[in-house]
């Protein structure tokens, strides 16, 4: 990876970037455009599990559920994302904004030292769920950074 050396201030603990976002209507022709574009082969969709259990959002439980789909770009993955139902930041960003980019990922460490120090800096959690082996977190960091952050966390096997 292509890590700079961390200042004094970093507040994610990481300054490489895993992952770019867009929140799409229509997932399959999103896919189709993207495929074409970069020339790669289509990916799978994924549904998410609304049982995984604990997401919350905007401090209420919920069952949020989406359709991804990754495109491996080397160091980055593009993912694009297509809300399923409306009780998910996912939907809010494309209802408020329409179609396009929807957050820059980060793999962290610590989720909860992070987001106290992100909450501390003005940016609290909006969205926050489990995924198998690990947990994602959406920060509200669009009026400093003019773009929202996910905070991503593998756990161990053991955790």
């Amino acid at each position: 990876m292509n890590e700079v050396k961390l200042g004094r201030q970093n507040l994610l603990g990481t300054n490489v970037a895993t992952q770019i976002a867009v929140v799409v209507r229509d997932i399959d022709k999103a896919i189709d455009a993207y495929s074409e574009l970069l020339g790669v082969p289509k990916p799978n969709v994924i549904i998410t599990d609304p049982d995984a259990g604990r997401d919350v959002y905007r401090g209420k439980s919920t069952r949020a559920q989406a359709k991804l789909a990754f495109f491996e770009l080397g160091q980055v993955s593009l993912e694009l994302i297509e809300p399923v139902g409306t009780d998910s930041v996912w939907y809010e960003v494309l209802a408020e904004k329409g179609e396009g980019v929807h957050h820059i990922a980060f793999n962290i460490q610590g989720t909860g030292e992070v987001t106290a120090s992100l909450a501390d800096h003005g940016m609290p959690v909006i969205q926050q769920g489990h995924y198998t082996g690990g947990m994602y977190t959406y920060v509200d960091s669009e009026a400093k950074l003019g773009v929202m952050l996910e905070l991503l966390e593998n756990f161990d096997a053991g955790e």
